[in-house]
């Protein structure tokens, strides 16, 4: 009776601490200002300032340039004459630039905004899965004071929810995770440092259906949770790992951004 008692009182702390996340339509405009602040001030002193708007932007050194031939019309030149000063910036912010093959024991698979990742442990085989799309926020909040010079932007990061696979023969338990908006969020108490939580688990035969049940993490017993989050710890999954896995989506992110960049370029000057 104690267990499960306790078990209540966790999950209701658990749940008292879940935070809505702004809609995707204000928090991608949120996004578009942060990405250029952030860009904009890794920039050395006395480098153009890059915080500006396509419709608002002016070019004073491409009257010779080679990007715009291709382009037809104004709209398409500003285009071409802002991405190509824009690609630059965006490179010398890149932090890698080449993606990993490999983290932790875990071999790195890469296919569009998807990425995969698996390793082989005992008789099991772990596989990781997520979608960098609309994965991209700052933290922490920056403060701007337009008086500032040193504006200080929080470093933009990549954090995708993520699908776990542990597959021993023809079974798979999946669990369903994602980054908590603080550390400890999941857990029942402020001790509690998880950075990520369970947000469903699944057990199947096979090839994964919709008829396949699946229960939120948030209303399983609380000590289960724990004992699941320990589990997945020993298959290596810990805060650690998933601080790399946030630094592979975030480097892996700001690449595909660059190659959105580059085609975007190319599609608009062609003539």
């Amino acid at each position: 009776m104690f267990s499960n008692m306790n078990g209540v009182v966790r999950n209701a702390l658990r749940l008292s601490k879940n935070v809505l996340r702004p809609t995707s339509a204000v928090n991608t405009i949120r996004l578009h200002a942060e990405r250029a602040l952030w860009t904009g001030c890794s920039r050395s002193v006395g480098e153009t300032s890059f915080i500006a708007t396509a419709k608002n932007y002016k070019s004073e050194n491409h009257s010779n340039c080679t990007c715009c031939r291709g382009a037809h019309t104004k709209a398409e030149k500003d285009l071409v004459e802002f991405l190509a000063e824009e690609i630059v910036a965006e490179k010398k912010a890149q932090k890698l630039k080449t993606i990993p093959t490999e983290v932790d024991g875990f071999k790195v698979s890469l296919d569009g905004a998807e990425v995969s990742l698996e390793k082989k442990q005992g008789d099991s085989v772990i596989k990781i899965s997520f979608n960098v799309n609309h994965t991209v926020d700052a933290e922490p909040d920056p403060e701007i004071d337009p008086r500032d010079d040193k504006v200080n932007i929080g470093e933009m990061k990549s954090k995708p929810t993520f699908e776990i696979d542990i597959v021993r023969g023809n079974q798979t338990l999946g669990f369903r995770c994602s980054f908590n908006s603080e550390p400890g969020a999941s857990g029942a108490d402020d001790s509690y440092n998880d950075i990520f939580g369970i947000d469903e688990i699944t057990l199947y035969e096979g090839e994964y259906t919709e008829k396949v049940y699946a229960v939120a993490g948030e209303v399983v017993d609380a000590y289960l949770y724990d004992l699941l989050m320990n589990y997945l710890e020993e298959k290596g999954i810990t805060n650690e790992f998933a601080e790399k896995l946030v630094d592979l989506s975030t480097n892996y992110e700001h690449t595909a951004y660059i190659s959105l960049l580059e085609g975007l370029s190319k599609f608009t000057s062609k003539p």
